[in-house]
């Protein structure tokens, strides 16, 4: 029997965006699918990002409209009302995580995210930690070339030394040597832990690097206009490319960061110029957040918004 008494935040089952639950891939019939990586096994310093998409979710259904999109005053304008509506946005639960066993989560990670291609809906991934870019990225290696833009405020691209390969902190060193990575633009780099030879070697494998001042100056959108237009792109979101003050629910915040305006703004910018094809959104630690839980809502608002423009820039059309 259906109520017309409103879904507050704390009420309903919380899948994102209060979408619906798909827990058969081979069911599967929409243009996104949200899906959590719930490990944080490659993370070397504090745990606790594996708790992030549940919070992520969560959060979410502060957001959700009533399942009528959301409106975005500063643009006049209404996002993801038609996808909502017609249950173009599902989320498909999370990954097989074996805890211990990092090589084969991260190949059920990547089965998982491949079944989703093969049903022609777009993966949005909740880490997690920055590791799960790796095997998400994988998935696509079937499939047409893609370029890879990094949000982050460090490189990852830590050598790979004493069997340490699934790290957070190496992740793009993998992700740039893959055959079916075009290029890899890594952008809003800040801080002294980015070790100069790692920012060497990422410039000397062809990468584009943009630290904090000059994504300011306008890198970024000067280089978004050298990619051809409409080019598939992967992007990947580690949320503390936004300055500390704004995430103490991360454990590797940098002072001088990104604003969320600039956040907003600059994935915005990317999904009017490329097909956006996938992203992941990593490294929110909800055992280190304030009371409130503001980097796991400042983390579901930054992935909506996200969607928002995808969706407005490129279509979400039923498969």
């Amino acid at each position: 029997m259906k109520s017309d008494v409103p879904l507050f935040a704390h009420v309903g089952i919380p899948t994102f965006l209060r979408t619906p639950l798909c827990t058969d891939l081979d069911e599967l019939d929409a243009a996104v699918a949200v899906l959590g990586v719930p490990t944080d096994e490659g993370s070397p310093y504090l745990p606790g990002s594996r708790f992030g998409p549940r919070l992520l979710r969560e959060h979410s259904l502060r957001l959700d409209g009533g399942g009528k999109g959301y409106y975005d005053p500063r643009l006049e304008r209404t996002f993801l009302e038609n996808e909502l509506r017609e249950g173009r946005i599902v989320d498909v639960g999370d990954a097989p995580i074996l805890p211990t066993n990092v090589v084969d989560t991260f190949a059920g990670v990547t089965a998982m995210v491949r079944n989703i291609l093969q049903r022609g809906a777009m993966p949005a991934a909740l880490g997690g930690d920055h590791a799960i870019s790796r095997p998400v990225v994988a998935a696509f290696e079937e499939h047409e070339p893609i370029h890879v833009i990094q949000f982050d405020a460090h490189l990852d691209y830590m050598p790979v030394a004493h069997g340490l390969e699934l790290t957070n902190g190496n992740a793009f060193r993998h992700i740039a040597n893959s055959a079916h990575v075009t290029s890899l633009t890594q952008v809003g780099i800040n801080g002294i832990r980015n070790p100069r030879a790692w920012l060497e070697d990422s410039i000397a494998d062809g990468n584009r690097v943009i630290l904090m001042d000059e994504f300011r100056e306008g890198a970024l959108l000067e280089h978004l206009e050298g990619l051809p237009a409409g080019a598939r792109c992967y992007v990947s979101i580690d949320v503390d490319v936004l300055d500390m003050s704004l995430i103490p629910g991360c454990a590797s915040g940098e002072p001088g960061g990104m604003v969320y305006a600039e956040l907003r703004d600059a994935l915005g910018a990317v999904a009017e110029r490329l097909r956006v094809v996938g992203f992941d959104f990593v490294e929110v630690n909800p055992l280190l957040d304030v009371g409130t839980g503001a980097t796991s809502y400042l983390g579901a608002l930054t992935v909506v918004e996200f969607l928002g423009r995808i969706c407005a820039s490129q279509g979400a059309p039923r498969r």
